[in-house]
């Protein structure tokens, strides 16, 4: 790999090297995104109080929120594509020459703008339709709502016609647009010959444009997209009105109200410095032991993401406190990146992860299950992962490091048990049935900016207004994937791909067995290459009837799914999540690439035990 792929940009859920600010004629979207994700949370703690506290539940509540939550999914989308942020794959693009990758990036961007422009009529007729609906406790046509859909969709396609001026050459525009106007042509003529291939369409559009679009670096929303509005337009009678619903559908599910709830609580994490001073304890207790800072990494990844929610967040937290200190005891840096980017593989199970809460979502799992689960599969790859770091540790320099007394470690767990008690709060509120993961992801932000403010040095008014712009970016980036992958999803099953793929299955020998391996095999594959949200609102639909028809248990073999995913995620060449630990930790990936491969070993061991004892998943059910 040469210095290219080291500029790898990997834009998307915060990462590093990619994102921009958001330019000043998107102020005004700016700003009334970050004003509705302020309504979402008071609307939501409202809701809260009047009911725990005064057993007076306010009956339109949901609506405002539901409201205020597409039209936050659908205008973030629109910065998201303003700041560069929506999640994209730009590994083969980087490779190559600098004229052809500037080529591929105006495709890629022509690819962009068409769908998005596609689907504005769609959305308007939606809306219309939608019209003659009305909510039930507000009494208002439920146009308001998904108007949302239509608008950020003409934002988007405004935005990416503009880029195109501006930033692409002429020529390369010119070439791009005949090319796909040419390709239209040619699906249109070959309309009769789609519509008799049968499944060879799931192939050519869900497969080929799909993985075309994304090795081209459009953004993973806007490669299910358009595979799937090809699929329709030319293989299917269905109006893409249709896509637009089922778009909707996957962006409005009121448990993904916490999505961005816990996207800000990672901000609020970061700018307050808790998740420091959980590190910072961690460190005053096993710094001096032989290994103790490997023990001390993983285990602030294990804590730390039980209150953001993210991986980036995560590394991002973890490795400047950490990273400095390991090197002096004679850690090469490619072995921190490795540890770095397993460590938080195995942390996307703990509670309140964005992943779960999702996965739950689509594919109708218990919340709490899932929560519940969470933590002991995370403790089952942290000592996998402790295990192999203790055996790696015995080149450690401890020279000159000495226990700490027992009056600094107790300040160090004075200053970090309000950080520390979080997960533990948001895990036995969601795991016990006391409150949604979105009531509960509302009373941890506002813990956070509480306990931020009183211990910590709150935050200052411009960096807090720059946290919610960057949410409400990063959650309309999410959202998207969700919503064009659920669109995706549909139009597998309705081609009774799923019925025929479910009765495959069932016929193989091994039974529940020979399908979990096959299903580690596609989640680690689908993982390297979508990153763990799409994969899971792609594949979901289609593998859990097949899990629960066999008699596996939903949490159990969400469990091994969503680990399978993450470990794909972190593998190398491609990989999405080992780029951002090695751009975390500023390091090649040439040079981390050969170490990171034993620590994936131990994952996948501890996948294995994961896989094949299934009362690890369901003990605490």
């Amino acid at each position: 790999m040469n210095q290219a792929t080291d500029d790898i940009v990997l834009e998307g859920l915060g990462e590093e090297g990619g994102a921009r600010p958001t330019s000043w004629y998107m102020r005004p979207v700016e700003i009334i995104a970050s004003a509705l994700l302020v309504v979402i949370i008071g609307v939501l703690l409202l809701g809260v109080t009047s009911r725990y506290v005064f057993s007076l539940p306010v009956v339109w509540i949901d609506e405002v929120a539901s409201i205020s939550f597409l039209w936050l999914a659908m205008l973030g989308a629109a910065l998201a594509i303003d700041r560069n942020e929506h999640l994209k794959l730009t590994l083969f693009v980087s490779r190559m020459g600098e004229r052809k990758r500037a080529f591929f990036e105006t495709f890629g961007s022509c690819i962009t703008g068409t769908f998005a422009g596609a689907m504005i009529y769609p959305a308007v007729d939606y809306m219309i339709e939608e019209s003659f609906v009305t909510s039930p406790a507000l009494n208002i046509p439920n146009s308001w709502r998904v108007s949302a859909i239509a608008v950020g969709l003409v934002l988007m396609f405004l935005l990416m016609a503009r880029h195109l001026v501006v930033n692409a050459l002429r020529r390369d525009v010119v070439i791009s647009v005949l090319i796909l106007v040419a390709l239209g042509v040619a699906g249109w003529l070959l309309m009769p010959v789609f519509k008799g291939l049968g499944y060879g369409n799931i192939l050519i559009f869900l497969v080929i444009v799909v993985a075309a679009c994304l090795f081209m670096g459009v953004p993973i929303a806007f490669c299910f997209g358009m595979g799937t509005l090809c699929f329709l337009l030319f293989s299917t009678s269905v109006p893409t009105l249709v896509m637009i619903g089922r778009m909707d559908e996957g962006m409005s599910g009121i448990i993904l109200l916490s999505v961005p709830i816990f996207v800000l609580l990672g901000c609020v994490l970061d700018a307050t410095g808790m998740g420091k001073a959980i590190v910072d304890f961690l460190a005053s207790m096993l710094g001096h032991v032989r290994a103790g800072m490997s023990y001390v990494l993983l285990g602030s990844l294990f804590l730390v993401s039980g209150i953001s929610g993210s991986k980036v967040s995560d590394m991002a937290t973890v490795a400047p406190a950490l990273f400095p200190e390991m090197k002096r005891r004679g850690y090469k840096p490619k072995e921190l990146i490795a540890l770095l980017a397993t460590g938080a593989a195995m942390a996307d199970t703990v509670p309140p992860s964005i992943v779960l809460i999702v996965l739950g979502s689509v594919a109708g799992v218990s919340i709490a299950g899932l929560f519940n689960a969470g933590f002991g599969i995370a403790m089952v790859l942290l000592i996998a992962l402790a295990l192999l770091a203790r055996w790696k540790a015995t080149v450690e320099d401890l020279k000159g490091v000495q226990r700490l007394s027992f009056a600094a470690i107790g300040r160090t767990a004075l200053v970090a048990t309000p950080a520390l008690i979080l997960p533990f709060i948001i895990r036995g509120a969601v795991g016990g049935g006391v409150a949604t993961a979105t009531e509960v992801s509302t009373i941890a932000v506002l813990y956070a900016m509480i306990i931020g403010m009183v211990m910590y040095g709150g935050i200052k008014p411009a960096k807090l207004y720059s946290m919610l712009a960057e949410t409400a970016a990063m959650s309309g980036a999410i959202l998207m994937i969700l919503g064009t992958a659920l669109a995706m999803a549909w139009a597998l099953t309705q081609t009774g791909f799923a019925r025929d793929l479910a009765t495959f299955m069932a016929g193989l020998p091994g039974g529940w067995l020979t399908f979990m391996a096959f299903s580690i095999v596609v989640f680690l594959i689908l993982g390297c290459v979508l990153e763990g949200l799409p994969a899971i609102v792609l594949m979901a639909p289609l593998m859990f009837p097949i899990a629960k028809n066999l008699g596996i248990n939903d949490v159990h073999y969400s469990m091994v799914v969503v680990t399978a995913m993450n470990v794909g995620l972190m593998t190398p060449p491609i990989g999405i999540g080992f780029y951002i630990a090695c751009k975390i930790g500023n390091v090649s990936p040439d040079e981390a690439m050969g170490a990171i491969w034993p620590y994936l070993i131990a994952l996948l061991v501890g996948l294995a035990v994961i896989a094949v004892v299934p009362q690890l998943s369901t003990w605490v059910l």
